[in-house]
């Protein structure tokens, strides 16, 4: 009698990850050791007065060390000291960056909340004081402005980062760890170097005036370290079965990473796009030094001075008056809503990417 043999696929096994694991002891424990400390010290601070920083470095930091101790050899044993300092100082950092990060959040919505309304995002502030009430003006000239600018740049920087990332990923040139250095030494480039590159390139030479499209070249350089990386991961990324797979049929290279490869990507290749415009929305340095400011609104990113969200809000910051303050408040809030819309939408992306592999 012959033997019969299952052929039936098998589901492969999850991966184990024993860092997963936590047990409700470890969890109780590192809880207990991170609010025991600041309860302790909030408490001295209430009831003697102390100087917050003062209290910080005399109270709490000795008892969040003597606390991390604790858990490490409650949870790992006597030699689990260090592991315990590790794990503690993580949720504490973690907490203190989350404190922080909402803080700015609350103050930029709580202050810019009372200067938006219709007329602030849709009007320009020309004929517009720095004493005059919200009521008049806004930021609908820089709203275009800064589009205008930062789409100038996407559209020279994709097709630029896009072929970089092709070429690290793609070829065998010798010169990929020359690009690659130079790429990060251009994510590192301060902004107002490169304003001022284009600044003395451009305007202090004569060859133009203040415009847009100076503008548009100083964010260049700020963007494609960006666009470039992660579009890099992004390609590396995809299955290389897909594209063995495609050569196995009779495609050539080009076809296969036009058709196959570069298809898998496209959700990454947004996401580099949506970033590297993050990145660059809130430039303030470059744009003070090559477009200026203009309170009225100009769509000709050839020809005169531009108005964009971050120079609107350094010069009305800088007046100092409460209306021309809340002016301020109220850009930056604009700003931080177009930001959080990109990152929103390149985590969809991302998300989207993952949910296709699965």
């Amino acid at each position: 009698m012959e033997k019969v043999i299952d052929l039936t696929p098998v589901a492969r096994p999850k991966a184990s990850q024993p860092w997963a694991r936590k047990s409700p002891k470890f969890i109780a424990s590192a809880a207990f050791a991170s609010i025991i400390p600041a309860a302790i010290t909030l408490a001295f601070i209430a009831t003697a007065g102390l100087d917050f920083m003062a209290a910080l470095i005399a109270i709490f930091l000795p008892l969040q060390v003597i606390a991390a101790a604790l858990v490490g050899v409650s949870v790992y044993g006597r030699r689990g000291i260090l592991e315990g300092l590790l794990v503690v100082a993580t949720i504490f950092f973690s907490s203190f960056v989350f404190v922080l990060l909402g803080s700015v959040i609350w103050s930029v919505v709580s202050n810019g909340a009372a200067a938006i309304s219709p007329s602030f995002i849709f009007q320009n502030n020309y004929y517009i004081q720095p004493k005059t009430s919200l009521e008049y003006g806004g930021v609908g000239h820089a709203i275009l402005g800064s589009l205008l600018i930062v789409g100038a740049s996407t559209l020279v920087t994709v097709p630029l980062g896009l072929a970089t990332a092709v070429y690290l990923t793609e070829t065998q040139g010798k010169s990929k760890g020359i690009i690659r250095t130079l790429l990060q030494a251009m994510a590192g480039l301060p902004s107002v170097v490169s304003g001022l590159f284009i600044y003395a390139m451009f305007i202090a030479s004569g060859i133009t005036t203040y415009a847009g499209w100076t503008g548009s070249l100083a964010l260049i350089p700020l963007m494609l370290p960006t666009v470039a990386r992660v579009t890099e991961e992004s390609l590396r990324l995809v299955p290389a079965e897909l594209r063995n797979g495609a050569l196995a049929l009779g495609a050539p290279a080009w076809r296969a990473f036009v058709q196959v490869t570069l298809p898998a990507a496209k959700s990454g290749i947004v996401t580099a796009v949506l970033l590297g415009v993050a990145r660059v929305i809130g430039e303030t340095a470059p744009l003070v030094l090559t477009t200026f400011a203009a309170d009225r609104t100009n769509l000709n990113l050839f020809s005169g001075q531009m108005g964009s969200l971050p120079t609107y809000l350094f010069n009305y910051i800088a007046f100092g008056f409460d209306e021309s303050i809340k002016r301020s408040w109220g850009a930056a809030l604009v700003i931080l809503i177009i930001v959080a819309i990109l990152f929103i939408s390149a985590r969809v992306a991302s998300g989207t990417r993952t949910k296709a592999r699965k």
